[in-house]
């Protein structure tokens, strides 16, 4: 079995990517933000490969790598993630152990206040839990996702007219192809800090954003699931706008996507 790492990033050269990530596979790497290019390069016995684009949007981003994706793993990444040593191992190791999944979360140890998640336990992902999950922490069967068509909302996500929600989109359009998806409680990375190329704090965009998502995450059970949303996070994200004004800011995103 295989794995390819498929790495989406901003203004970032090839060598020093891979030796902050500790990259120790294959890889598909698409730097955005520059001029068109293409290097293939060996690292570690390894083969990258390496695009330079002009274009930005993180969704875009991840379809141009996996759309060349060959091997029968393929792990997202973003340029912040820094792997474990055996990240490889553990990856493959964990598909070999579960021949029926087409899609595994890992662990990944996100910057304090931005975790939505820790798998401790092996587990199913449906629809109703999924949106905690970052692309990041999603290894999948290749063969699988090709056959299905299923690729990223250029919409969402940065870069895109609406901030984020490209990863929740994609896990959604997986489970509704018939793929299975599963937790695994195995750790193979951490997120280095950084600043977030989207999000400016939890203001009016972020929720009407999250309300325009949550329309087509959730069609006629946006308006509940937006409530449910708030309700578990607004000792955190309703500081500065209280969740009442926060729900309204949501709907309108939801009548808007609606339209």
């Amino acid at each position: 079995m295989t794995l390819q790492l498929l790495v989406a990033a901003m203004n970032r050269e090839p060598r020093g990517l891979a030796e902050e990530m500790g990259i120790d596979s294959d890889a598909i790497i698409v730097s955005q933000g520059g001029q068109y290019a293409y290097e293939e390069l060996k690292w570690k016995e390894h083969r990258i490969r390496y695009y330079s684009m002009a274009e930005r949007g993180v969704g875009l981003s991840r379809n141009h790598s996996l759309l060349r994706a060959e091997a029968e793993i393929s792990l997202f990444a973003d340029e912040d993630i820094v792997y474990e040593p055996d990240y490889v191992r553990k990856v493959l190791e964990a598909f070999e152990e579960h021949p029926g999944a087409d899609l595994l979360f890992f662990n990944v140890q996100a910057m304090p206040g931005r975790e939505t998640y820790c798998n401790r336990e092996f587990g199913r992902v449906r629809w109703y839990n999924s949106g905690r999950y970052p692309t990041y922490s999603l290894a999948v069967r290749t063969r699988r996702i090709h056959q299905k068509n299923i690729t990223f909302s250029l919409l969402f996500g940065g870069g895109a007219r609406y901030s984020a929600g490209e990863d929740s989109l994609f896990i959604r359009d997986c489970l509704k192809a018939g793929l299975k998806a599963y937790k695994v409680p195995v750790s193979i990375g951490h997120e280095r800090e950084r600043e977030s190329t989207w999000f400016t704090g939890y203001n009016d965009k972020f929720f009407y954003d999250r309300g325009v998502l949550y329309h087509y995450l959730y069609g006629p059970a946006a308006r509940p699931m937006a409530l449910r949303f708030l309700f578990a996070h607004r000792e955190e994200m309703c500081r500065e706008i209280p969740w009442r004004k926060a729900y309204g800011i949501m709907c309108r995103g939801i009548a808007r996507a609606e339209d």
